[in-house]
């Protein structure tokens, strides 16, 4: 009887090995500047959410005056408060004076000093 060998041969394991660093070497620019877009995203998914908790703060103003969930804003910096989570290494700009049912353009500074604008709404004045 003839003993039957099973298995890959030498040549066939570094062929497959080349294959994988050709991959590997075509992919890995796609992926390497990933921090940057993934830190830009993350700073303007903050402002979206000021945005909107600006502007619901001022639906609620609007719709029943002088209700207890209706938050005073005149600032920037105060819509932040308006969020239920706001991260600690994250700034609102102050600047930006907002008036009463006034739509200001308001800037949040996120990590390595990526920004994003938002819209911040004047309420309760």
């Amino acid at each position: 009887m003839k003993k039957v060998q099973s298995g890959f041969t030498l040549i066939e394991l570094v062929v497959v090995m080349v294959l994988l660093g050709i991959l590997a070497a075509t992919a890995l620019p796609r992926f390497i500047d990933l921090t940057d877009q993934a830190e830009q995203a993350a700073v303007d998914g903050v402002a979206g959410g000021l945005s909107s908790a600006s502007a619901i703060n001022y639906a609620t103003c609007s719709a029943s005056s002088g209700s207890a969930d209706c938050t005073n804003v005149t600032n920037c910096n105060q819509v932040n408060g308006l969020m239920v989570d706001f991260p600690a290494d994250y700034s609102v700009n102050t600047a930006a004076i907002v008036g009463n049912g006034t739509a200001v353009q308001c800037v949040v500074t996120g990590l390595d000093g990526k920004t994003a604008n938002y819209t911040g709404i004047g309420a309760g004045n």
